[in-house]
């Protein structure tokens, strides 16, 4: 009899998982994009429900397409949040299928597009090919690493409060105290990453390609332009000359890579200058999620400006 038991209660537990209605494995959650949107969404989802990434780290938002887990976890999640589709091309289509109350689609919102930036379109166009401009396609008007800019970050936080509340209203309190401790938290960091950048503040420099400007704008940074818009396609040889003749006239101190591309290109060009080298990670991979994440991704990026532009 009791042996039974047992394989009555195995064939309960295994009925239950494959149905998805209790237990871990069905427990819903923040599906977010790209991992600095998980460093918001964690920060005001602490202690309430499990924050999820779909952008494996070391993978490039430009160029990734989603498996079906993937399409698994968007679909049994409380609440999905992403830029939009010029930045995250690969999740048009399942993010159409869920309801806007379980979601937060960043670059609609009321509170955001009004601090928007224009995105860069001078990438020598005429030197690429059509088949190029096809893979362009998800770089529009605006500059959509909106993650960058402190500001944006506070009302992508707001609105991410604002729907786990009307979606898990019991849990109002705890989302409370996790929205002040995350706007605490930006206003102190934004002070002091502020001090740290001023002495480089007139100080010039390339970046890989055109994903920084919100946080250039906000700290006053110097910076004298990119490598290329669109991280999939290599800049053109008139691009490279100008910043070649920038960097021998000595008007750069710094050229920065990024972990997720280290073209060949950029160390050609700055051979043979006394330009440094640095490296910018525009997704902050290897940052834990939690509740101060966002804030440590901040200093970890000011860090990487400051020890290559002192």
């Amino acid at each position: 009899m009791r042996k039974n038991s047992k394989t009555f209660k195995r064939m309960l537990l295994a009925a239950a998982l494959v149905s998805g209605c209790t237990f871990n494995i069905a427990q819903a959650s923040v599906v977010v994009s790209v991992r600095p949107l998980g460093f918001i969404a964690s920060a005001i989802a602490d202690g309430v429900t499990p924050t999820e990434i779909l952008l494996p780290d070391g993978a490039s938002p430009h160029d990734f397409a989603l498996r079906p887990s993937d399409l698994q976890k968007m679909r049994r999640a409380d609440l999905v949040v992403w830029v939009g589709p010029e930045m995250e091309a690969f999740m048009s289509k399942p993010a159409a299928q869920l309801p806007p109350n379980r979601q937060v689609e960043i670059a609609t919102l009321s509170t955001v597009t009004p601090l928007l930036q224009k995105g860069d379109h001078d990438d020598d166009e005429h030197e690429h090919s059509q088949d190029e401009h096809a893979d362009d396609h998800h770089h529009g008007e605006y500059n959509m690493h909106v993650w960058m800019s402190p500001e944006i970050a506070k009302q992508t936080a707001i609105a991410i409060h604002a729907r786990l509340v009307e979606l898990m209203p019991q849990k109002k309190d705890q989302l409370d105290v996790n929205l002040i401790h995350f706007e605490e938290g930006l206003t102190k960091v934004d002070k002091n990453l502020g001090k740290m950048l001023q002495p480089v503040q007139g100080k010039g420099y390339f970046v890989f390609h055109d994903a920084y400007g919100y946080f250039e704008k906000h700290f006053g940074l110097s910076p004298l332009g990119h490598f290329t818009v669109n991280p999939e396609i290599q800049p053109g040889a008139q691009r490279l000359h100008l910043i070649r003749t920038q960097l021998v006239e000595q008007k750069a101190v710094c050229v920065f890579a990024e972990p997720q591309f280290r073209p060949a290109v950029i160390n050609a060009v700055a051979q043979g200058t006394t330009v440094r080298m640095g490296t910018l990670d525009p997704l902050g991979n290897g940052i834990a999620l939690g509740k101060d994440s966002y804030v440590n991704f901040l200093s970890h990026l000011t860090n990487q400006y400051v020890s290559c532009l002192k």
